[in-house]
């Protein structure tokens, strides 16, 4: 039976989440947007906003979304008055007015299902869960030694070799906490190098864990490149050329000897584990294995004082902000009817 679930794509940046956008966004079913950067800040503003039960409100929220460049909204190719008033035709929970945001984009493409993708997702799965709870996760795993090398090129990069070997490690851990927390209906992972290898098997069985059919113009995520990749993305390239194996494995020309060593004694036991094969480099110096522990340190603290945050935020009693799949809301508004029945049917207290 068809569905409407959300379809939310994270990984680690330069593991391939943007090839696999596009490998969805193939599907005529599925439209997964260019990144935006609305979502995290209005969870985060969302309490500036007032109850967006209220038209007012919405209509706040939907200019603060439309009008400013940082949110990226413009990247989406929908028109901004329209998509204004789309949210304050929507329900009144912050969920849902984010979903009218990406459900028109999927309607400019004649498509029932939409989705989002963006690598810092992975690291706030809890707030995107309270936004959508009924979302299916993607995570896509690459050889942290090849995300460590793609990075390090990477014109938007400012972080030095100890922060980007430490982004992989977080990402890793992050994605374990999330596969322990989400069932298989929920949270799915496949490898960067499963997928460029055999594109038609993975994206099948990807498929099934999306309750969709296979198409084969998923293989081909260059043919939507062009519409789904905002052309200032340079660094987004290859995602115009046929799916390929040449990038897999091609840190052991990327990287120094000093840096392939790093990375394998700070991410040997992790690679392992997603099934990747350590060289056997040497061990680095001391010196570089004290500050990479220094590094590494606050992000491995994170969930901590997340869980803080978290036991804050329930003391605060916040709002429901969940968006509202069709289902549910038809079941709520057939017991807001029931509810108003009974009422009537009780007559005055």
């Amino acid at each position: 039976m068809p569905t409407d679930r959300p379809i939310i794509v994270v990984g680690c940046p330069r593991s391939g989440t943007t090839m696999l956008q596009l490998m969805l966004h193939a599907h005529p079913r599925i439209a997964i947007p260019p990144e935006t950067r609305f979502v995290l800040a209005a969870y985060r503003e969302r309490r500036e906003f007032g109850d967006l039960r209220l038209p007012e409100n919405r209509r706040a929220l939907a200019r603060r979304i439309v009008d400013r460049v940082e949110t990226r909204f413009c990247d989406l190719g929908l028109d901004p008055e329209e998509t204004v008033e789309r949210i304050v035709a929507a329900e009144g929970t912050l969920g849902s007015v984010l979903g009218a945001i990406f459900q028109g984009y999927a309607a400019r493409f004649g498509k029932p299902r939409w989705g989002d993708k963006r690598p810092a997702y992975l690291h706030n799965i809890d707030i995107l869960l309270r936004l959508f709870p009924d979302a299916q996760f993607i995570n896509i795993v690459r050889d942290g030694r090849d995300c460590v090398a793609s990075l390090k090129e990477m014109s938007w990069h400012r972080k030095d070799i100890y922060a980007t070997v430490a982004a992989w490690e977080r990402a890793v851990d992050d994605a374990r906490r999330a596969a322990r927390r989400l069932d298989g209906s929920q949270w799915y992972e496949l490898r960067y190098e499963d997928l460029v290898a055999d594109p038609g098997s993975e994206l099948t069985q990807l498929c099934a864990y999306l309750g969709e059919d296979y198409h084969a113009a998923m293989a081909e995520p260059s043919a939507v490149a062009q519409v789904a990749v905002p052309s200032f993305k340079t660094w987004h390239a290859r995602t115009h050329k046929p799916v390929t194996t040449q990038r897999v494995q091609s840190w052991q020309t990327r990287l120094t000897a000093e840096e392939i060593a790093l990375c394998e004694a700070a991410l040997g036991s992790r690679l392992v584990a997603n099934g990747y094969e350590l060289s056997g480099a040497g061990r680095p110096a001391p010196a570089q294995l004290i500050r990479y522990g220094w590094t590494a340190v606050p992000q491995r603290f994170y969930p901590a004082r997340r869980g803080i945050s978290k036991a804050a935020s329930r003391l605060r009693r916040d709002a429901d902000i969940a968006h509202l799949p069709a289902g549910v809301l038809a079941q709520r508004t057939g017991s807001q009817a029931d509810d108003k029945n009974r009422r009537i049917d009780a007559g005055p207290a």
